[in-house]
């Protein structure tokens, strides 16, 4: 049977599904692939698209009555959060336009609870979405006043002359102690968990032969990364590929439930029951 799967060209998960989309991993199904920013995978998932899809945390709560969370082949970590960007630093973000790289995105959740703290009255002013590769163009030429960016950008912003305003991540970390979920991988709960166990089980063993052999992948990651310094690669795969990816364990599970209730709390989010997040 042949899993139709949707993820990112970014990185860390042309790395991490590298030995599994080119049949190295023994046992598991042959993957068709499809690459698709967030935005459209978080979609897709909310239209039942798919059956294996790379998605935001913050798309969880409604989605997870089709989809299982798998426990593997996500990102989630520390030090890696999302970061708000300006021309200027120490931009007062009342009332200014900010690029997102999706309104379904985990890094807009944070940056809505960071914001709700931070920005006077809690209120930005027009909230643009756009792919998160166009978003430091965007704020250095002036369409925005600020952008909330992702990925590789933690490492690159300062070539486009930006500042950073805030790291999502350390509020995050700081007001909870816990790591920031990011990235996860879903399935549908129609396989049945024999199946969904059987997904698990080929994320997980693709994640360790990317690491049993990073050279591997190096030129899928390449051809998929095309725009990206070779340097700035690897330090992407390296900030977002950790334990966390391998499985999740009780600390992620308690993240990603930290995260989702939290913005349930403040209406951010559908409550989720912390049933729904377990694995089948």
């Amino acid at each position: 049977m042949v899993t139709r799967i949707a993820y990112s060209p970014c990185p860390n998960d042309t790395f991490v599904f590298h030995a599994w989309a080119h049949g190295l991993v023994p046992g598991a199904p042959e993957l068709d692939v499809t690459f698709a920013d967030i935005d459209v995978t978080n979609g897709m998932a909310e239209r039942g698209e798919l059956d294996v899809l790379k998605v935001s945390y913050a798309v969880l709560p409604w989605v997870l009555d089709e989809y299982a969370l798998l426990p593997c082949g996500g990102a989630l970590g520390r030090g890696c959060g999302p970061l708000v960007l300006a021309r200027e630093p120490g931009l007062d973000l009342s009332g200014r336009t900010v690029a997102v790289p999706s309104e379904r995105s985990t890094a807009y959740l944070l940056f809505r609870l960071w914001a709700a703290q931070a920005v006077p009255g809690g209120g930005v002013g027009e909230v643009v979405v756009m792919p998160f590769h166009e978003i430091m163009p965007a704020v250095r030429d002036g369409k925005v006043d600020a952008g909330l960016v992702i990925h590789e950008a933690r490492f690159t912003y300062q070539d486009y002359g930006l500042h950073r305003l805030a790291d999502m991540g350390e509020h995050w970390e700081a007001t909870t102690g816990h790591p920031i979920p990011l990235g996860a991988i879903i399935a549908k709960r129609s396989l049945g968990a024999r199946a969904l166990r059987g997904l698990a089980d080929a994320a997980r063993e693709s994640v360790r032969r990317a690491w049993d052999s990073p050279s591997a992948s190096a030129e899928y990651v390449r051809a998929h990364a095309q725009e990206m310094a070779p340097d700035v690669a690897r330090r992407h795969i390296d900030l977002y590929v950790n334990d966390f990816t391998e499985d999740l364990g009780p600390a992620g599970y308690e993240a990603v439930h930290a995260l989702l209730s939290r913005a349930a709390s403040q209406g951010l989010v559908p409550p989720v029951p912390p049933a729904s997040l377990a694995f089948p």
